[in-house]
């Protein structure tokens, strides 16, 4: 009886070791509902976008269960894996796999090159556990810029986006990562050209989003290229921009030429306001016109009767 018991006792612990290697050995697999839960919740989650049958998917977990222990340890962040999720072309358009950090609900797209490699993985992680890209605003823009006095505070590359645009919803992640791989050589911003930076993106003639702008030693350079990845963006900012014209950085427009040039923007963007304003301007002049026809034939009759009158008095 006693031999039994140690035997059950035995398994018990052998199952539970064996449990806890297994557990060890893959990560935990949650659903994208529980990920936005999880993510406004927890200030750290490191999140594998995964599909079943995939090898390269499979290279990227296996990196990450290597260093899940320090990232637990030292960010206490949850690692975990979402199979088939329809989140991931938010973060990256070429899909599984792929490797995003939320950091208070912000994401940071992890490269290929860092995400199978154990000792690049977690100094990325480290030392990017905050957000890295600034957010600026009419009111705040030329204090921490001083563009208009030759950038004295450094070097910015700017993202100018809207919230109505899908694209610009779509790049948070890659541009966090841009912030991060050119920290401390260059500030990477953003600000909304609707919201709270209206009169920013008209100083800089913005008219679409999203638009690029790098502002380096008093000099504006737009980003012309249509390819939106971290790769591009960084070439541009280190040798692209050479090559790309170089623009005197507008001054802060006056409140009327601001005004003047909102009013166009809003005629520019809204063709069928102009248009009926037109229509309307033209309506009111055809009136007008008629109204001052009617009135001087009316003042014409009176003067024809005296006309008479006078004449029949003088026989």
């Amino acid at each position: 009886m006693y031999f039994e018991k140690l035997i059950f006792i035995f398994l018990t612990i052998y199952c539970c070791l064996l449990t806890e290697l297994i557990r060890s050995q893959t990560l935990e697999v949650i659903d994208d509902t529980e990920l936005l839960s999880l993510c406004r919740i927890e200030s750290q989650v490191v999140v594998l976008f995964t599909q079943k049958d995939c090898e390269k998917c499979k290279k990227y977990e296996e990196t990450l269960i290597q260093v899940r222990e320090e990232l637990v340890d030292s960010l206490n962040a949850w690692v975990v894996k979402v199979e088939g999720s329809n989140l991931v072309h938010i973060y990256n358009p070429t899909k599984e796999p792929t490797l995003v950090m939320f950091r208070h609900g912000v994401p940071l797209l992890v490269p290929e090159t860092e995400a199978l490699n154990e000792e690049l993985l977690i100094d990325m992680l480290l030392n990017n556990k905050d957000p890295i890209v600034k957010e600026l605003n009419d009111n705040n823009f030329e204090h921490l810029t001083q563009a208009s006095t030759g950038a004295t505070t450094g070097d910015w590359f700017i993202k100018f986006y809207s919230s109505d645009s899908i694209e610009s919803q779509r790049l948070q992640a890659r541009w966090e990562t841009v912030g991060a791989k050119l920290k401390n050589r260059v500030n990477v911003a953003r600000i909304n050209r609707h919201i709270g930076g209206s009169i920013t993106a008209r100083r800089f003639s913005i008219n679409q989003s999203p638009t690029f702008i790098l502002l380096r030693r008093g000099i504006l350079y737009k980003y012309t290229s249509s390819e939106f990845t971290i790769e591009s963006f960084l070439k541009f900012v280190d040798e692209d921009h050479k090559y790309t014209i170089k623009l005197q950085v507008p001054q802060p427009k006056s409140a009327f030429d601001d005004f003047t040039h909102m009013c166009f923007d809003i005629l520019r963007e809204n063709p069928l306001v102009w248009k009926l304003g037109l229509t309307v301007f033209s309506v009111i002049l055809l009136c007008l016109a008629a109204l001052n026809k009617t009135s001087r034939s009316t003042e014409s009759k009176p003067k024809k009767k005296s006309t008479k009158s006078s004449s029949k008095k003088s026989k």
